[in-house]
């Protein structure tokens, strides 16, 4: 985002009276009731589905993206987090009793969960619809306003997301902008209750920033390099078919997909016969890979580019293409590829790939591979393939990330009872069912007096009162 940028004067004109417009409904909306919330979640849900179809045509004009994709990917998640917000919203929005601490002998306490009030919500490019409505979704049962600003980069999907909250919401309730740098940057400028931002680490720092300015709270979904490691213990044909999901899938451009995989070096030839396998197996062979109508599109050119110049920066430096390396810039097609022989100083070594590109590293001490991840910041995903319990236990005590997962892959953003975030530069917060609902409220700390105990410790200051203290400071 370039600040030195203004969005039109009469869009942020505009801007500005739906986020004043949004005030009176926030403040209403503190006493909306379960079934009143439930209901605008029921209706979202009801929207999407009838828009399903458009949905569909959308990811495949912004991504090439197969329609399965779409369903599985986009839908499919958003109507999971609806239907568990309506079959618990009814208890997460109960007042919680507390029982009093020592320091709180004669008084009764609970935790009352409030709307935040106005929320922003900006949406990344990589999932439109899941990463816009499933927040959204959240925002909703916690008794907020939203306003969303949607990737520039999918005007296909923002298009029918568009339609879907107008035939939906008022624009007092849900509203949504479109546009680039400058339209976010006036959205930023707002003292908006709580920003939810998906997107990258780097745009994530400038979110913050803003933030602060008003004391805003914040929810930051990022990215990061996500480790994968196979070793020697694993079963081979189950990692290889499931890391590689996980990677092609939306042609690679996930935040929780697999950045790189380290594998033993006794079983790495059986590890990438069973991925050739596999992608063959998907796509077809070769240059007939182009012409799947299960492999999704890099997003734009510009990023088609930028994960062409990850791979020749590689090669140039001396890795070699194990299977695939084709590129098709006027199709935005890259082809799915493994890569190993990597030196570290390639830049697919530091930067965020977000393509089909997945290197392979051979490791042959566990405690490397751990030392190489904790050199590394945090992720946002760590995936650990084992059938040795203690090297599963060395994995998950001497590493951290935002979450993880033992023989599987990206499963842990569909476990809808689970937080999803990441941890220091992968994320801040996190999100999915009663956690998307407590990050966009207020849990209220509330203290009703039944016996008045705390006038031992009026002044004035007493012989007495300090005996007292003693004792308290003793017990407490």
């Amino acid at each position: 985002m370039n600040t030195a940028l203004a969005a039109p004067a009469a869009l942020a004109a505009d801007i500005q009276r739906v986020f004043e417009k949004q005030l009176a409904t926030a403040l209403r909306l503190r006493e909306s009731t379960v079934d009143q919330r439930i209901a605008k979640i029921k209706k979202l849900k009801a929207a999407v589905l009838a828009h399903r179809q458009e949905l569909i045509a959308a990811g495949f004009d912004d991504f090439g993206k197969p329609p399965a994709e779409v369903e599985l990917t986009e839908i499919l998640p958003v109507v999971a987090e609806a239907n568990d917000a309506i079959r618990n919203l009814r208890g997460w929005m109960k007042p919680k009793r507390v029982l009093p601490s020592r320091m709180a002998v004669g008084t009764t306490a609970y935790m009352q969960y409030e709307p935040k009030g106005r929320v922003l919500i900006v949406a990344p490019w990589n999932y439109p619809v899941n990463l816009s409505l499933g927040p959204l979704v959240s925002a909703i049962a916690a008794g907020n306003t939203a306003i969303i600003k949607p990737s520039e980069m999918t005007p296909h999907a923002s298009v029918v997301i568009a339609k879907i909250l107008r035939a939906t919401f008022t624009e007092d309730e849900v509203a949504l902008f479109e546009g680039d740098a400058p339209v976010a940057q006036a959205l930023l400028d707002l003292p908006f209750d709580h920003i939810f931002f998906t997107g990258s680490p780097a745009v994530g720092k400038i979110v913050m920033a803003a933030a602060a300015k008003n004391l805003t709270s914040v929810t930051l979904e990022l990215g990061g390099k996500s480790p994968t490691i196979v070793d020697e213990s694993a079963d081979l044909a189950a990692a290889a078919q499931n890391i590689l999901w996980a990677k092609y899938t939306n042609n690679g451009q996930t935040c929780i997909a697999p950045d790189h995989v380290y594998v033993h070096s006794s079983v790495k030839d059986a590890f990438v016969k069973h991925c050739v396998a596999v992608l063959e197996s998907a796509y077809g062979k070769g240059v007939a890979q182009i012409t799947s109508p299960d492999l999704a599109r890099i997003v734009n050119h510009r990023h088609a580019a930028r994960v062409k110049n990850l791979l020749d920066d590689a090669k140039a430096r001396g890795a070699r293409v194990l299977t695939g390396g084709i590129v098709e810039e006027s199709q935005r097609y890259v082809s799915p590829t493994l890569l190993t022989d990597i030196p570290a100083e390639a830049s697919i070594m530091s930067e965020e790939i977000f393509g089909p590109l997945l290197p392979i590293i051979t490791y042959d001490k566990l405690d490397t591979v751990i030392a190489r991840i904790n050199a590394e910041p945090k992720p946002l995903a760590l995936y650990v393939w084992s059938r040795n319990e203690v090297h599963i236990k060395q994995v998950m005590q001497q590493t951290t990330s935002g979450g993880a997962c033992i023989n599987h892959c990206v499963i842990q953003f569909l476990h809808g009872n689970l937080p999803f975030g990441g941890v220091n530069n992968s994320g801040i917060g996190s999100g999915h069912g009663h956690h998307g609902f407590l990050a966009f409220s207020h849990e209220r700390a509330v203290v009703r007096s039944q016996i008045m105990l705390a006038k031992m410790f009026y002044p004035p200051y007493t012989e007495t009162t300090r005996r007292l203290l003693g004792l308290f400071i003793k017990t407490v």
